[in-house]
């Protein structure tokens, strides 16, 4: 869902401007993803790495 075409119920503007504290924070909430607030982007990144660092523990341990 996107907040382009919400209409605040305090001020009676759209959402998507943040005209009033309400129209932000319902803003923010709507808009707010991945997880710990880190973006999903970062959040596969830091898997990847993850992964890497294991499959080369992996292979030293092995020599």
């Amino acid at each position: 869902m996107s907040c382009e075409h919400l209409v605040c119920a305090q001020c009676a503007h759209p959402v998507v401007e943040g005209r009033c504290p309400l129209c932000r924070a319902n803003r923010e909430r709507m808009h707010s993803h991945g997880f710990a607030g880190l973006p999903p982007a970062l959040i596969a990144l830091l898997l990847i790495v993850l992964l890497f660092a294991t499959l080369a523990l992996k292979h030293l341990s092995g020599l």
